[in-house]
């Protein structure tokens, strides 16, 4: 005798549908951002884990490193490991290692193409290779988002994607979409999205350092003023 179908009921429990103006709980526990006004604003307390996660920056280097120190510093003193994937500057790891990142734990892939990022980083979520990803791609159509978000579903990760700020303009499926500025002493954030009610005023994140205090200070006349800070491999 075939199953019957599962009623609506079931399948919001079984998280196969959230419903709008809800808050969704995830089996994969959030994690705080370090920043307790964030955490109050944020459905769960902290980053969700088990989906993605859209930070959407005017500028490379506008201080969303700032934004995700603190919770991979938790997590690489944990012994979980970090992947990056696709830095769009050179790296500096003295730089990560003072904010508390055991540099032991992060791993760095770099890719040619828009396709072989995505393509990695599709596989790092579905194969649990990680237990965060930090992916930057400037260009992602709504399909390749979607299979992101189902990959990060897979995996129970802090799944974090960076995309320039025009692409708050477009549909996503991502379940937290933040956008992010530099301000005075810190940084502005507002989100744009989330699983649940959400505030529409920005908050404000008080910085302990500069923004660009990541900046690899290197005498290199070549290298980019808003480098990324990057752990080197060993």
């Amino acid at each position: 005798m075939p199953a019957l179908p599962a009623t609506l009921e079931d399948l919001f429990r079984r998280q196969r549908i959230w419903r709008g103006g809800r808050t969704a709980q995830h089996t994969a526990a959030a994690l705080p951002t370090g920043f307790a006004s964030l955490d109050r604003q944020l459905p769960g307390g902290g980053w969700p884990g088990g989906v993605l996660t859209e930070i959407l920056t005017a500028a490379e280097g506008g201080g969303e490193l700032q934004l995700v120190l603190p919770v991979l510093a938790a997590l690489s003193a944990a012994g979980r490991r970090i992947v990056w994937l696709a830095p769009p500057h050179l790296p500096f790891a003295p730089a990560l290692a003072a904010a508390g990142i055991d540099l032991r734990n992060v791993a760095l892939v770099r890719t040619a193409r828009r396709r072989e990022t995505l393509w990695a980083a599709e596989q790092l979520l579905r194969a649990r290779a990680c237990h965060a990803l930090l992916l930057w791609c400037r260009e992602v159509r709504y399909a390749e988002l979607r299979r992101l978000a189902v990959a990060a579903d897979a995996s129970h990760a802090l799944a974090m994607l960076f995309r320039p700020q025009q692409a708050a303009q477009t549909a996503s499926p991502a379940a937290l979409r933040l956008a992010l500025a530099p301000a005075e002493n810190g940084l502005e954030a507002r989100i744009l999205k989330c699983r649940g009610p959400r505030s529409e005023a920005s908050l404000r994140l008080h910085i302990n350092r500069p923004v660009h205090a990541l900046d690899c200070p290197s005498p290199a006349a070549s290298r980019p003023r808003d480098a990324v800070a990057w752990p080197c491999p060993a």
